[in-house]
């Protein structure tokens, strides 16, 4: 009867070793989700302090290239004003002194060159009939003469009170060209050194022509 009750020790020794193996399981599977815990905690610090790492970097970054940014953006307004500014300076000035210059072309013109007197001067004396449209300076013009001159040779006519087909005029002339064979306007210019637009002034000519025996008259130098 004695050995009957020992018998059961064994069992009951052998369904505790499960239980403290459960334990030690248990024990250790908390300090590896305990170390797991920490270091994603860790982890999760270092990825914080990286991004803010990252951000103050962008930003300093950022800083740096706005800087150059703002300052050619300055330089280049002040080049623009700078230039307009000039433009607008010019412009002032240009407009100040087109007054003057029309001013200058607007001043009455004063003959400076003295008389001839026609005395000394060879030639022919012609009488000019006034026609319609003519005036004292026009006839004087005509002829190539200066109004004094004509007013010289003519004392008695008052310039302003020509008539047409009633008063006659002196005129002093070089002489009375009589055309021959050959004798183009260029060639008769040339003869008496004068120009062929006077000779063709002289004569109310329109066209580079002239004809066999025609008179031209022949205006002084």
């Amino acid at each position: 009867m004695m050995e009957d009750k020992k018998n059961p020790r064994p069992a009951e020794e052998g369904s505790q070793l499960p239980t403290v193996t459960l334990l030690v399981l248990l024990a250790l599977i908390g300090v590896l989700l305990f170390v797991g815990w920490q270091y994603l905690k860790d982890d999760s610090i270092s990825d914080n302090e990286l991004t803010n790492a990252g951000a103050d970097s962008i930003a300093v970054v950022g800083n740096a290239n706005e800087f150059p940014v703002v300052a050619e953006s300055s330089d280049k307004s002040e080049k623009e004003e700078t230039t307009e500014a000039s433009k607008a300076t010019e412009k002032t000035k240009k407009e100040e002194e087109k007054p003057s210059k029309k001013a200058k072309k607007e001043e009455p013109k004063t003959e400076t060159t003295k008389v001839v007197d026609l005395n000394s001067v060879k030639g022919e004396i012609i009488t000019h009939t006034v026609q319609a449209g003519e005036t004292f300076f026009g006839i004087a013009n005509r002829y190539n003469l200066k109004w004094q001159s004509l007013q010289k040779l003519n004392p008695s006519v008052n310039p302003d009170g020509i008539k047409v087909g009633v008063t006659k005029l002196k005129v002093k002339i070089q002489t009375i060209h009589t055309v021959g064979p050959g004798d183009v306007l260029r060639v008769v210019a040339q003869k008496y050194g004068v120009s062929k637009a006077l000779i063709m002034q002289a004569n109310k000519k329109t066209k580079d022509f002239t004809e066999r025996g025609e008179k031209l008259i022949i205006p002084l130098k």
